[in-house]
Order: C-alpha cells, then structure tokens, then sequence
C-alpha cells in the first residue's frame, strides 16, 4: 500500500499502435532540396530521375516547336540517331531546323490547327500576307528568305510541305515537342492562331482582322490532348516527348513586366506538360527548363542577355537527354563542351549552337 505522502503517479497510455515514423526517412537524396540542388556542383544536378522509354538507333525521330528544340535535332543528328528531315533544303532557307519546314511552332494551337490544315480538317479564311512587296506564308512569315515571288508561288510550297508533314505524322516512331509560349495572334475570322502578330515580319493589312490571346491552363491541356488524340489515329504507337522552353519572352504584350508575363507563361506551359506526361500513356517530359532556370546554376547557363542560351548549358541539357533518353548506343558520343563566350569562338563553332528564333523580329 503506499503512504498517504507519496506523490501520485501519471496513468499510462492504453496500449495502441505505435507512431508512424517520419515519412520523408528513406526517400532518395532527388527528393530533398539540399541534397539534390543546393549542395551538388551546377553541372551535376540531374533532375530526371526514370525516364519513360528510350530511343534507340532504328527509331525514327521528328521535333517541332519553339527555337530551343532545334538544339534536341541537332543532338540527335550529331550522335548518328535517325533524325529524318521530311523537307530537303538549304539550311540558309530554313530546311533541316525540325523535321518538316514549319519554322517555330511556338503554341500548342498552333499544333493542332498544323494537323487540322496538313489533313483538309481546317482551312484558313487567310491564305496569304504581303511584306515588302512579296508574299508570305502568315504559318511560316519568315520561312523563305525575301518572301515568295507571288502567291501560286506560295501556295504550291504550301502543298508540297503539308504533304511532307503528313509524312512526318504518319511515319514517326518519336515525336520531340518544345513548348514555348502561350501569347499569341489570331484571326478574329476564324481563329486560326500565327506565329507572329501582324505587321512583325508581313501581314500589317490584316491588322484590322486579328486579336491578341493568351492561352489559359486548361485549354492548351485540351488542345494538346486533341493533338494527341488525332496524331494516334493514324499513328498508334508514336512515342512523345515534351519540353518547355527556357528561353523567356522577347516581349510581352500585357500590360506588365516582361518579367511577370514570362513567369506566368512558362508556369503554364510547365502545368500543361505535367498534367499531359501523367495522364497521357507514352507521352514523357524531359526537364529543359528546369536544368537551364533551377536555383542551382544561379543564371551561368544564360549568356549576357539572361535570354539566349549559353552553350554550357546547352550541353548540360543535351548531355543530360542524351544520358537518359539515347540508348547505350550513342554511350560513345561525347558532345564538345567550349566554356568560351560566343564572341570568342569561331564561325565554326558557333553554328553549333545557333538557332532561328522568329520571335526576334518583334524587337528588329
């Protein structure tokens, strides 16, 4: 019995489950921000952490998009990978950049509506624009160097390319697409969406006749799916990878910070790409931006500008898809990594990693 001094002891918890430990024990140094960002040198930080398939060397490969996916072909091209350019030409003329002659293809509308005309599911109310006295294609203002002589002209390299992107659609194993922006013109006739706005490189005549959008979330998710839907019925098993642009916005037409705009436009294509690669089968994204934008390489990838793309980080991006998405057959394929800035490289070297952005014309 105890004495009537002695302090009283606490109950004791009834017996029952134990706690649950912490649930972030255990998880991979990829899911801890110290880990995997803050404390890795710049160029070992690798933000893929399964890829959903890879290509291999029979496999045939087409890109289209915003300028940036330009560097994706030629990497492609460089390691001996079966990059089919469906368009022959010059490269002077804008052949060989993707893999048809469509010059950047900077929305996702833009896409769709590129389907919709290759296969007589849409047909422009506005076949043709007029810039320095010749004619231009308002899909591709700035494809043909000067402009066409006249429009029959046009209109049959018109033909002669759909058709060549019917071929590329039909016969592509993998399809490579950069998103790049959600600003774009439109034709207030009947919607279909250019890469340029008019009078930037032809077209001022129509200026009465287009409006500026900014395409939302959820209907860049329903244009992409409806791409996606169209693009497997005539080709079942075509694998997709999607990126998005790290290359900000020359110019915004909102009325805010270039900075602002560039931020909400990247963030949207970003929530597009995710929302498609995970309900999507077979449909996978590579994290461009990420590795050219994270915290880690504290603006060292961007040249001068905070814009262009220096080439280190072109080959981190590459180095890292290649490492990831390229069979082991390209394991060979050691890309050059120059540290030199672009002024102090040769012609040569250079156009290893020029691009065509027709963007650049709304500041010329």
């Amino acid at each position: 019995m105890p004495s009537d001094t002695q302090a009283p002891q606490p109950a004791q918890p009834a017996a029952g489950p134990s706690r649950p430990s912490n649930p972030y024990r255990g998880l991979p140094d990829s899911a801890f921000w110290s880990r995997a960002v803050a404390r890795p040198e710049p160029q070992d930080v690798d933000p893929v952490i399964r890829p959903a398939f890879t290509l291999g060397r029979s496999d045939k490969i087409a890109t289209a998009g915003s300028c940036f996916a330009q560097h994706i072909a030629r990497t492609l091209k460089r390691a001996n990978f079966n990059y089919l350019v469906v368009e022959d030409g010059p490269e002077e003329r804008n052949y060989g950049l993707f893999s048809a002659r469509f010059a950047n293809i900077y929305t996702i509308r833009q896409l769709l509506q590129l389907f919709q005309r290759a296969y007589g599911l849409f047909e422009p109310a506005v076949a043709t624009w007029r810039h320095d006295g010749a004619y231009v294609d308002p899909f591709r203002p700035q494809v043909e160097p000067g402009g066409f002589r006249s429009e029959e002209a046009l209109l049959a390299d018109r033909e002669s390319h759909l058709a060549a992107v019917r071929e590329m659609f039909e016969t592509r194993d993998v399809f490579i697409f950069t998103l790049g922006l959600t600003e774009a013109w439109r034709s207030t006739i009947d919607g279909a969406v250019y890469p340029s706005a008019p009078g930037v490189a032809g077209g001022a005549e129509h200026a009465g006749d287009c409006e500026f959008v900014n395409f939302e979330v959820e209907e860049m998710v329903a244009d992409l799916k409806a791409f996606l839907t169209k693009f497997r019925v005539l080709n079942p098993a075509v694998r997709v990878i999607l990126t998005v642009s790290p290359v900000p916005l020359i110019a915004t037409y909102e009325d805010r910070h270039v900075l602002v705009s560039t931020t909400v436009s990247k963030s949207a294509l970003r929530v597009v790409a995710d929302q498609i690669s995970r309900k999507v089968e077979n449909v996978a994204y590579f994290p461009s931006y990420e590795i050219i934008t994270g915290a880690h390489a504290r603006y060292g990838y961007y040249e001068d500008d905070l814009r262009e793309v220096a080439p280190r980080g072109v080959d981190q991006v590459m180095g890292l898809f290649r490492k990831h998405y390229l069979s082991e057959e390209a394991s060979t394929y050691a890309p050059e990594r120059p540290t030199r800035a672009i002024a102090d490289r040769s012609a040569e070297e250079a156009d290893l990693y020029k691009v065509v952005c027709e963007e650049e014309a709304i500041v010329q």
